[in-house]
């Protein structure tokens, strides 16, 4: 072959290499990306009919199962607004106007057992219940607890539908969460949200309360309302939030504690805590020991006095339970049968103490 027509085919061979290398990461890429596509579009397919769908769904049959369980309540109190000497001696009657605020509950027993929060009901004349088939009852108030917010009530109805239970001391952070209510008069609202936190703490300066928080919306008129799992189950009752309107910040009771109460407030009408006889103060966690509880003082003749505690010894674990801070252990003598013979453990300077105290009866407020 002459050398010029070898030099033509070195340089056909060389730009057609030189074409092959530039062009063939975009056609590698084009088939790639088609690739891709396909395996999207499959996945795609895929999960609408067999995944996502009944994900969807689920919001749609939580509704049907707690819906029929949640109650709107309206209590209505007479309200004096006339402040009149003069009309008084006249013998003028007070005048007033009704006072009316609207909250959610949740039965809880096909008796017409009812729970909801004691702030909706609290000091009313009238309590009124609208069930979700329409009908609409007047209802006794059949107890309730400040201390945990919980009010009991009882309408004249058999055979409804009732919510169940979930037990949230297995509540974890980062659960799905669906409140459901009464907000702003708006009848049975669903919200979706995840649990935010859990043993929140300190919320409403009240060392009995202790909270499930949750992002799910809940708004004026949901308190009273559940805070339900992902099986429909009753997780916490919805009762505060932070400041006036929803700002992503809500709190609910966790249901063993509200369960606590309404099983105590329908067999004794009350609710009794335990009581052992201290003022305490916290221990700063900088100093040795830790966090903790210090006895500051002694109630004479009370269970602590009996058992031998005085003023100096720092609660360390209350029934096994460590305690951290003073709010620490009266949550846990709240929840302490009256009359249970429970191990304290104490540190007296050097020396770490097991000692026995009963619980006693928390005296009732004047």
């Amino acid at each position: 072959m002459p050398a010029s027509a070898r030099r033509t085919l070195f340089l056909s061979l060389g730009l057609a290499a030189l074409v092959a290398m530039i062009a063939w990461p975009s056609f590698v890429a084009r088939v790639h990306y088609a690739r891709t596509r396909a395996e999207i579009a499959a996945i795609r397919d895929a999960a609408i009919g067999a995944e996502l769908a009944p994900v969807g769904k689920l919001f749609t049959t939580l509704a049907r199962v707690i819906g029929p369980a949640v109650v709107n309540v309206t209590s209505k109190r007479r309200v004096n607004t006339l402040a009149d000497e003069i009309a008084a001696l006249a013998g003028a009657a007070p005048q007033g106007v009704n006072d009316e605020s609207v909250g959610s509950g949740v039965i809880i027993a096909g008796d017409g057992t009812i729970i909801t929060n004691y702030h909706v009901v609290a000091r009313s004349d009238e309590i009124g219940v609208a069930l979700a088939d329409g009908r609409r009852f007047t209802a006794d108030l059949v107890g309730a607890d400040a201390a945990t917010d919980i009010a009991v009530l009882k309408i004249d109805a058999a055979d409804l539908p009732k919510a169940e239970w979930g037990d949230s001391d297995t509540v974890q952070v980062g659960e799905m969460a669906w409140a459901i209510g009464n907000p702003f008069g708006l009848d049975r609202t669903l919200t979706y949200g995840i649990v935010s936190a859990v043993g929140r703490r300190g919320v409403l300066e009240n060392p009995l309360q202790e909270f499930l928080q949750t992002d799910a919306a809940i708004n004026p008129g949901n308190s009273g309302g559940p805070l339900v799992d992902v099986h429909g189950r009753v997780m916490g009752i919805t009762t505060a939030i932070v400041g006036k309107d929803y700002s992503g910040i809500g709190f609910a009771i966790p249901s063993n504690t509200a369960r606590r109460v309404t099983e105590e407030i329908l067999r004794t009408g009350h609710v009794e805590r335990g009581y052992l006889g201290l003022a305490l103060q916290a221990r700063a966690p900088t100093l040795p020991g830790g966090s903790s509880a210090v006895v500051a003082a002694v109630e004479p003749r009370s269970p602590a006095a009996l058992a031998g505690i005085v003023p100096g010894d720092i609660v360390t674990a209350f029934d096994g339970v460590e305690i951290r801070d003073p709010a620490a252990l009266v949550l846990l003598l709240t929840r302490a049968p009256v009359g249970a013979e429970v191990p304290l453990d104490i540190t007296r300077g050097s020396e770490s103490l097991t000692l026995s105290v009963r619980v006693g009866r928390r005296p009732r407020e004047p």
